[in-house]
């Protein structure tokens, strides 16, 4: 009956927000608000950086990708958790289920790694200013951004494998509002130990690895930063970093919470909370920050839409 019930498993069942009642509805059309917002803000990012010349350089560039990969990011989460908020079965299939965790995963922890590679960008233009473009030359670009994905994706098979190779009793209930490890593993009939060690293992790789870099990074900098003369120049130069470190504290906060730590401790109402801040509002929040807080990004979107302008009214 045990191997019955495993082999009939082919969808779940997205509990998700179904505990809120008529408050889905609301919760609905504020979610899409922040997607539309999202998407248009990060298209706004990758428009602005490709038009306006002054912002070819390996800060922007990486900027520009990893608000792309943002908005992949929130394709493979948001527009099912949309659909599910107003249907009165909120299901996903099993092979959706393994598509939607391999992409999530993957873009994640590529995310993490080009936020880190952000911070080594900052540590070589504040650092070693004069070799700057010889150091983050075109080429190394590309290739960073390469690695970061090969990695994650690379990990995301890792992780795909290790969750889905597990026998799924007859509950079929994933107590989240998408395919996430820890709800999905914990259906397993078997003893999930090692493997749930494993998943641990990679969460530090992607998360503590990158965050210890970018912190040795920033001591560097401000050591930097502090041995400016002018008061002025120190307020420059740490006003390029300021966006990347609230990025960095956001995301690597989020994803902390509930990655490093067992998956015993998982709580599925205060998970559910924060997963909705590391899967809707930060993808929100970078564009945002790198747009209020960079000067440069506000000057080049000024002059992408006085031109845009100047256009409709010629």
């Amino acid at each position: 009956m045990k191997r019955q019930n495993q082999s009939m498993i082919t969808e779940f069942i997205l509990i998700g927000f179904s505990n809120l009642g008529d408050l889905q509805i609301l919760l609905f059309f504020i979610f899409l608000l922040v997607y539309l917002t999202t998407l248009t803000a990060n298209a706004t990012i990758m428009i602005v950086i490709h038009l306006d010349r002054a912002l070819h350089t390996p800060m922007y560039f990486f900027l520009f990708v990893l608000s792309c990969s943002e908005t992949c990011y929130t394709l493979v989460i948001v527009p099912k958790m949309l659909t599910n908020l107003l249907s009165t079965a909120p299901t996903i299939s099993l092979s959706g289920c393994v598509a939607q965790l391999y992409f999530f995963v993957g873009l994640a922890c590529t995310n993490c790694f080009l936020i880190a590679v952000m911070g080594y960008d900052r540590y070589v233009a504040i650092c070693n200013p004069l070799n700057y473009t010889l150091i983050v030359s075109r080429a190394t670009c590309t290739q960073l951004v390469l690695a970061s994905s090969f990695c994650g994706f690379l990990i995301s098979v890792v992780v795909n494998v290790l969750v889905f190779s597990v026998p799924f009793c007859s509950s079929n209930r994933i107590n989240h509002f998408f395919c996430d490890i820890s709800p999905v593993i914990k259906l397993g009939c078997t003893d999930t130990n090692l493997k749930e060690m494993v998943i641990f293992f990679l969460s530090i790789l992607v998360l503590l690895v990158p965050l210890v870099l970018i912190f040795i990074s920033y001591v560097f900098i401000v050591s930097t930063i502090l041995k400016i003369s002018s008061v002025e120049g120190q307020r420059k130069t740490f006003a390029t970093c300021a966006s990347h470190l609230t990025v960095v504290i956001v995301h690597y906060g989020c994803a902390s919470f509930i990655y490093l730590r067992p998956t015993s401790l998982y709580s599925s109402d205060k998970d559910r909370l924060v997963a909705v801040t590391y899967t809707v509002i930060t993808p929100l929040l970078n564009p945002l920050v790198y747009t209020l807080r960079n000067k440069e990004v506000k000057t080049a979107l000024k002059k992408v839409l006085s031109r845009y302008l100047l256009s409709k009214t010629v």
